[in-house]
């Protein structure tokens, strides 16, 4: 398929007829919120899993970040966040989220979160790498998400203008000239009939893209096809380099890792080599709580030095109690955290880059918002800090809902006729080697550490890839990759998430965001593959 985007002269009647008013893509945290925030106003979530499955925000452990605490401040959630976003954060963006949060928050208790309290009915907080102070609102220690994710899916599933369309992907979106129209989507992972979905907004809350990587502690959904279907329609592409890998997966040959979470080190688990040596101390004065990407870049070098790298958890009190996610993971890997040191590794985690995003959601795109993992806001600079993204996808989810009743008049029909889409089975095999040679590539040389061989070599790979994906699922990770690799090519310094060891420091030059475009990015992987080969 060619990488122009769909034009309204192709779309086919639906068996339903008429327009939909909202379409959300993503039934993750961002989508759902939005479309309950929406309500009463008519929307349509379209999305390849279960809602609440298949989603990176029902796997979050630690929970959203909010200066809610005694002796907190606005102020310090933003400057923390400034700090490890390693300069480049927009510090309006970030400043304008954190006060924001506790109204989200509010909203989440009235959807049925069941947040920790302490007695005296006060949120419960926990404290995360490279956070002041003690400002993670959490549920059931490490269940945030879970939670999160079951309190809104009870709630949409009970709001009769929300319609769930369950087992479509969208390949394409519809545009004429500059502005968005609809979706094309079609069953996911089998056959069947492809659908056109025309649209008075679209809502991109299709998540991230950290199923390009070997290692990933994200859903096996969670492959970047909503950015590649943005950048195909020409949407303006920000920061697509910046890749955050989580320091402590267990590393136990399991696609997606488990996550150990970050609230771990933040009550007393420490990271050791075979020896038993906290490798961390000499590191950085924080230790095991540093930023995710010094933390992750430590493990890395061990684990390249052969030294190996552990989460001790030992000292963490009523580990199974508090931690009861972490906990399963490590019994069902056969690992006894009470007795020894259990195995890690950095994982693909998060993607600070995505569709560029304005201070209400939009994209450079009319009829086009974005909000969740796909989205860049700037608020998460080259590092995203912890329990950050949650807020960002609540905050977003509500300005877009708010945008587009303010843009776009409510229709006279307010509920959907009934319909509804089968579960689809797993994939089928064919494609499966292309995926797993361009995760290998994105792995070894688009990862923790970069160079400029290394990218020109997952370039030539990746543009290979994608000429001759037989799968739509394959060229799209293939897309997403090019835009990826091609960025971290032509940032010459190494900042936050993004680590080239022939440039291995900031560049004072290279402080400001980047901003591409697929066509740019295809642009610089044809000329630096035709340079290697000359």
């Amino acid at each position: 398929m060619s990488d122009s985007p769909r034009t309204t002269d192709t779309l086919t009647p639906r068996s339903w007829g008429g327009v939909d008013d909202v379409v959300i893509v993503g039934g993750g945290l961002a989508g759902l919120f939005c479309a309950l925030k929406l309500a009463p106003r008519p929307v349509t979530i379209v999305t390849a899993a279960p809602i609440g499955e298949g989603a990176s925000s029902a796997w979050a452990q630690g929970g959203i970040a909010a200066a809610v605490g005694e002796g907190d401040t606005i102020d310090s959630h933003v400057e923390d966040t400034l700090v490890a976003g390693a300069g480049i954060v927009d510090e309006k963006v970030i400043r304008a989220m954190a006060e924001e949060a506790p109204a989200r928050i509010n909203d989440l208790l009235k959807y049925g979160v069941p947040f920790d309290r302490d007695l005296e009915g006060h949120l419960m907080l926990s404290r995360e790498a490279a956070h002041s102070h003690k400002r993670i609102v959490r549920v059931q220690g490490d269940r945030a998400g879970a939670a999160i994710m079951a309190a809104l899916v009870t709630a949409v599933r009970n709001t009769p203008t929300i319609r769930v369309l369950e087992g479509l992907v969208v390949d394409d979106l519809y545009v004429d000239g500059r502005y968005v129209t609809g979706i094309h989507a079609r069953p996911a992972g089998r056959a069947g009939k492809p659908m056109a979905l025309p649209a008075r907004a679209v809502v991109l809350a299709s998540g991230g893209i950290g199923g390009l990587y070997a290692i990933t502690t994200n859903p096996r959904e969670a492959r970047g096809r909503g950015l590649a279907a943005a950048a195909r329609a020409g949407a303006v592409i920000a920061d697509p380099e910046f890749v955050q890998f989580h320091p402590t997966a267990l590393d136990v040959g399991k696609d997606p890792a488990p996550l150990a979470t970050e609230a771990l080190r933040g009550e007393g688990a420490t990271l050791v080599n075979k020896n038993g040596e906290r490798f961390m101390l000499p590191v950085h004065e924080n230790a095991e709580l540093a930023p995710r990407d010094i933390v992750a870049r430590a493990v890395f070098a061990e684990i390249q030095a052969g030294r190996g790298a552990f989460l001790d958890l030992r000292p963490v009190e009523k580990f199974s109690e508090r931690f009861p996610t972490v906990f399963a993971a490590c019994k069902a890997a056969g690992l006894d955290p009470s007795s020894q040191p259990v195995p890690i590794a950095p994982a693909a985690h998060y993607h600070m880059g995505g569709v560029l995003v304005d201070a209400n959601g939009r994209a450079t795109l009319d009829g086009l918002w974005a909000a969740g993992e796909v989205a860049s806001t700037g608020a998460h600079g080259a590092n995203r800090l912890a329990s950050n993204s949650l807020l960002e996808a609540v905050v977003y989810a509500a300005r877009i809902a708010e945008d587009i009743s303010r843009l776009i008049a409510l229709p006279q029909t307010l509920a959907w006729p009934a319909d509804s889409c089968e579960v689809p089975p797993p994939l089928a095999a064919e494609g499966i080697e292309d995926a797993k040679r361009l995760r290998d590539a994105m792995s070894k040389y688009v990862g923790v550490i970069r160079d400029s061989a290394g990218l020109v070599h997952a370039l030539g790979e990746i543009l290979t890839i994608e000429a001759t994906a037989k799968r739509p699922s394959v060229r799209d990770m293939a897309t997403t990759a090019l835009l990826v690799a091609s960025a971290a090519l032509m940032r010459t310094e190494s900042r936050g998430g993004h680590f080239r060891s022939d440039f291995p420091n900031a560049d004072p030059a290279q402080a400001h965001r980047t901003f591409t475009s697929l066509e740019e990015a295809r642009r610089i992987a044809c000329a630096a593959t035709a340079k290697a080969a000359a």
